[in-house]
């Protein structure tokens, strides 16, 4: 793979998506469907999944293409694989949160080794570059012109306090139990895979998840909180999270900055 070409493309990608995104969220009402698995999809999942879709196979037409909304993708397998969710946190767009992403990672021998979030509706854009290392870019988000870029790097824990971030959509009991295993100084809530990049920024320190997962909604943030110094294991046996299981199904999981002493659930 040719990193500062992938670093390209899927930055210019995720933009563009983002354009098609906000349009829709920025006008009248849309309609919202239901999928199989009664999770939600808009003309914007569908948009963006285009744009994305597309620019992939066109720039690297060898490796394979995974994307959420393509059901058919997901018999694919493979040790290297591209992996997509157009619009990760579709019910925070419904409801007009803002806390939502477009998410495009590259994943090799089971770990995402690049990775790039967009929140279009926040302005924050993130993303692992030629060398693996995690960044924000601040600015007008150009297609052809970088803007300002910083490296992010994950904060020192205090032991007196983490400041932690879980799910806005889908708390639930396992996660609050897993929580009050710590001593928290801050408890914030945010949507999609913008929770992997507050670790990623140091703006918090501990992201459980005990929830329905799929790769695709991971895979970018964990790209970036690796670059970022930060790690994700499981839940059960704290071990590496690794990619391309069966059916793309994570199990549950914790996003951690590096220092962070983990408890077992």
């Amino acid at each position: 793979m040719d990193f500062t070409a992938l670093q390209k493309v899927t930055r210019r990608l995720a933009l563009e998506a983002g354009d098609a995104i906000m349009k829709i969220y920025n006008g009248p009402d849309f309609e919202v469907k239901t999928k199989s698995d009664a999770s939600p999809v808009t003309a914007a999942d569908e948009a963006a999944d285009a744009i994305i879709s597309a620019g992939l196979q066109a720039a690297f037409p060898d490796v394979a293409l995974i994307t959420e909304e393509q059901a058919e993708s997901h018999a694919l397998k493979g040790t290297e694989f591209l992996i997509v969710d157009p619009l990760d946190g579709t019910k925070e767009f419904v409801h007009r949160r803002g806390d939502f992403t477009v998410n495009i990672a590259y994943v090799v021998n089971g770990v995402p080794i690049r990775g790039i979030v967009y929140a279009p509706a926040k302005q924050r854009l993130f993303y692992t570059d030629a060398q693996g290392q995690s960044l924000e870019e601040t600015g007008l988000f150009e297609m052809e012109k970088i803007g300002v870029c910083q490296n992010i790097s994950v904060a020192v824990p205090n032991p007196d306090g983490l400041r932690v971030v879980a799910s806005k959509s889908h708390r639930d009991q396992t996660t609050d139990a897993y929580i009050a295993k710590y001593k928290v100084s801050d408890l914030k809530s945010a949507g999609s895979s913008l929770k992997f990049c507050l670790i990623a920024t140091g703006e918090a320190d501990l992201y459980p998840r005990a929830g329905r997962t799929m790769e695709w909604d991971t895979a970018a943030g964990h790209a970036v909180l690796n670059g970022a110094g930060g790690a994700v294991v499981r839940f059960d046996d704290l071990e590496p999270l690794t990619y391309g299981k069966p059916g793309y199904e994570n199990p549950h999981f914790i996003a951690h900055a590096k220092g962070v002493i983990l408890q077992k659930p």
